[in-house]
């Protein structure tokens, strides 16, 4: 057998690789950006310039960056997989951190439109590109041709003309883009400012949207209705300037390199974007770019703070140096099993559990319902501080007179940390005492003369001032003499204490000590905290009396039958 002659082979890649390699992954305008955002400041742009004309439904996108010769355009850009930390580059020439990576991003941008123009030169070089028409791609990628096959159309000389303005730079125009512009301009502006963090971080890298620059008054809405705000190992972000109605802010330091923040708003409406269904979430960083959306899904606690609270959790150590590539194919998620990764996500989860007790406390401290869930107060406890809450919110509806950090301000705050203790109290009271009203009644019990003495007092007071008042009108459903008498005369009419003896149990002798400090409570006086114990001891002793006779009474009623 002879051996055919000796020839040299090579690979032969067809244009359907395009379509397994995510030609159509990319989904919305925004992730488009993202790529020609990522590659302008790969590309050591200052400006990037972003024109939207949503009625032509065209888009051009314009940076100052180094832009590329004619090797460069086909042998880098054109060159899908072409990866610019070949030979150990991840850095650019003026030391920023290469975003891109795999080389497949640019098909987001490839593929978005009918017809792609793309022009580009370099210091010293002549402009040069093309154009890429996607259904001459698609028919190609149908006829099964080669990558050397397919050629990109022409540019029009006048094309050329529009990168004159520029000493190097690359323009890319979208001419028809795929499903239209359904977002609002405001919508795009503000979402380039939530995502694409290095344009505010870094004072050299501006982006600009229809002429106005993004910068953090994109999202002002946002910083305005911010409540609290937690920073990791003392992150900095011009948008903290802007949050000018912050009640407090907190600190956490880590072992790990991990920087960022969490903060809430008021209300969990205020984290929607207008005009879309997105709202704002925690979302993950790696060198300035948004790498996976909503990383709280990783752990959900169904807590009601998980609907208040938004931030960013930067941690570049995700692409470092030559770290492996754990970024998904759509670059819009994190492979979940990395080990770093979970690293990152278990101190973000240490944080945020800390952030949900803190949380319930700040607002409470500051007039607002917190968390129900949380089990470190009583329910009765949170529901005096909700009822206070919404009480002096419906007093501020028609005027606003507590004014922040204002010393009505601060009386507000001293008087709901007491009514957590007062406003029980008196609920305790009414049960307690009404209770022990229809037990007296129920069991035809007669009042006492002095029972009946202290009522006729009350009435006569009463009438006295109903009459100042000028009041004719019943006040009271029930004017039974049973109604003027307070604890300490129903106790004794129904569990007194022979004499003065201090060995028996009896409601009396709980009311005895019991009164003066429900007489302070009733008046809305604030007690002192040793008076409070004292009403908790007693009034425990109270709630279990009463329980052991309305249950004897109810046993009883049951054997008559």
């Amino acid at each position: 057998m002879t051996l055919a002659t000796k020839e040299k082979y090579n690979f032969n890649i067809s244009l359907s690789v395009l379509n397994h390699l995510g030609r159509n992954l990319y989904r919305n305008i925004i992730t488009v950006l993202g790529e020609a955002i990522s590659n302008s400041w790969d590309a050591d742009a200052n400006n990037v310039w972003i024109n939207i004309d949503k009625e032509n439904n065209t888009m051009r996108i314009k940076d100052d960056g180094q832009g590329m010769s004619t090797e460069d355009f086909q042998n880098k850009f054109l060159k899908i997989g072409y990866s610019k930390r070949k030979n150990g580059n991840y850095k650019s020439n003026s030391g920023r951190a290469f975003i891109g990576r795999k080389g497949i991003g640019k098909l987001a941008l490839l593929s978005c439109a009918e017809r792609i123009h793309i022009i580009t030169k370099s210091i010293n070089n002549e402009a040069v590109g093309g154009i890429i028409d996607n259904s001459g791609l698609d028919k190609a990628i149908t006829d099964d041709l080669s990558s050397q096959e397919y050629e990109l159309e022409s540019l029009k000389e006048k094309e050329y003309d529009e990168i004159n303005d520029l000493k190097s730079g690359t323009i890319i125009f979208f001419e028809t883009i795929s499903n239209g512009i359904f977002n609002t301009i405001e919508y795009i502006q503000k979402a380039i400012a939530l995502y694409f963090r290095f344009s505010l971080i870094d004072p050299n890298f501006n982006i600009f949207v229809n002429g106005t620059m993004v910068n953090e008054s994109m999202i002002s809405d946002l910083a305005d209705n911010t409540q609290f705000l937690w920073k990791f190992n003392r992150f900095k972000d011009p948008l903290f300037n802007t949050m000018n109605n912050v009640d407090e802010t907190k600190s956490f330091t880590s072992s790990i390199n991990i920087k960022g923040y969490i903060a809430t708003v008021k209300k969990p409406s205020q984290l929607k974007i207008r005009g879309t269904q997105e709202k704002v979430t925690i979302d993950l960083f790696v060198n300035g770019r948004l790498r996976e959306k909503d990383i709280l899904r990783h752990f959900p606690t169904s807590r009601i703070v998980e609907n208040y609270v938004y931030g960013q959790i930067h941690f570049d150590q995700l692409d470092s140096g030559n770290s492996k590539d754990i970024f998904t194919s759509s670059r819009e998620g994190v492979i979940s099993d990395d080990p770093t990764f979970n690293e990152m996500l278990k101190e973000v989860e240490r944080f945020f559990v800390r952030i949900i007790d803190e949380w319930d406390d700040l607002r409470r401290k500051y007039g607002n319902d917190g968390d129900p869930d949380n089990k470190k107060i009583s329910k009765k406890t949170r529901k005096a501080q909700e009822l206070f809450n919404a009480t002096l919110n419906d007093m501020q509806e028609s005027e606003t007179f507590i004014k922040k950090g204002s010393i009505v301000d601060e009386w507000v705050k001293v008087l709901s940390l007491e009514s957590q203790f007062n406003i029980p109290s008196y609920a305790e009271c009414f049960i307690s005492e009404n209770l022990l009203r229809q037990f007296v009644k129920h069991t035809n019990m007669q009042l006492t003369p002095e029972a009946l003495k202290e009522a006729t007092k009350w009435k006569e007071k009463e009438y006295n001032n109903k009459n100042a008042a000028n009041i004719s009108y019943d006040i009271r459903q029930n004017s039974d003499d049973l109604y003027y008498l307070d604890m300490s005369y129903l106790s004794n009419l129904i569990d007194k204490v022979p004499g003065n003896s201090n060995k028996i149990a009896g409601l009396s002798r709980s009311a005895y000590v019991y009164k003066p400090v429900r007489d302070a409570v009733g008046h809305t006086s604030i007690i002192t905290d040793t008076a409070k114990d004292q009403l908790r001891i007693e009034y425990e002793n109270i709630k279990a009396r009463i329980a052991e006779l309305l249950k004897n009474m109810s046993e009883n009623d049951k054997k008559e039958k």
